[in-house]
């Protein structure tokens, strides 16, 4: 009965106008938006009015929401559910958002004492539910400015990989063989990436963890596609299937095309 419910006022909610000043953020802040076919548009367009009522917003550190920032960030999480059935990110319940750089407390495990210490971060991810980010990187990398990386995009796949409570680098698939796959094309770059973490387009961060790894390479995925499919043909081709989108080719073609 809550499944019924829960499919109708999405229905609705995808259904309602879309305003023409959130189109021209859509044009402005998520340049993917503008190459893809209409009916790919569409869907997304109505993804983000789902997001945006589903999901709470909040703004910290004096940041006052606006429309800029719900719908570029909505846009971004819509864009990474367009390869299967929309799921709206089941464990998120919250997204944080700062004028700028965050500090949050860490603990250093690494030596003999466990350490506490302040780290400044550009954005967060929380398996409990929680993305956090900071809106003037966001929105730099958003426009195409962050030189490969995209901190939302980064942020929300590390909640869809955390989506089956484990974050490992692997989300949800759908089968067997998907899984499989995905194992025979991801592992194996991964651990040359750890090898040599500073050859290549990902970089070393995404040698930190699997985790990691499967962010990065979302981010790099999107904002240097024909450098990752050049470089990493294997990754590109697995993301391809995964986001159901090709961002290399000279018009974006879907799973669905």
């Amino acid at each position: 009965m809550f499944d019924f419910f829960a499919r109708d006022r999405r229905a609705r909610l995808r259904a309602l106008p879309f305003p023409e000043a959130w189109l021209a953020i859509l044009s402005s802040n998520v340049p993917l938006y503008r190459r893809l076919p209409p009916a790919i548009q569409e869907r997304l367009r109505g993804d983000v009015q789902v997001l945006l009522a589903e999901k709470h917003f909040e703004g910290c550190g004096g940041l006052e929401l606006d429309d800029e920032i719900r719908v570029t960030i909505a846009a971004h999480a819509a864009l990474l559910m367009l390869g299967s059935e929309p799921h709206y990110y089941p464990r998120l319940t919250s997204i944080l958002v700062y004028p700028s750089t965050f500090v949050v407390q860490r603990e250093d495990r690494s030596g003999p004492f466990t350490t506490e210490g302040e780290v400044a971060l550009l954005g967060e991810s929380w398996r409990q539910g929680v993305v956090i980010l900071a809106w003037d990187s966001a929105l730099r990398s958003a426009r195409g400015l962050g030189h490969g990386h995209n901190v939302i995009l980064h942020e929300f796949a590390h909640q869809l990989d955390s989506e089956d409570g484990r974050g490992d680098g692997t989300p949800y698939l759908e089968s067997r063989s998907q899984y499989a796959a995905w194992a025979r094309a991801m592992g194996p770059e991964y651990e040359r990436l750890r090898a040599r973490p500073e050859d290549g387009v990902l970089g070393e961060y995404a040698a930190t963890n699997p985790a990691e790894f499967f962010a990065v390479a979302t981010e790099v995925f999107f904002e240097q596609s024909e450098a990752l499919r050049l470089k990493h043909p294997a990754i590109y081709a697995e993301l391809s299937r995964y986001y159901g989108l090709d961002p290399a080719a000279e018009s974006v073609v879907t799973k669905d095309d």
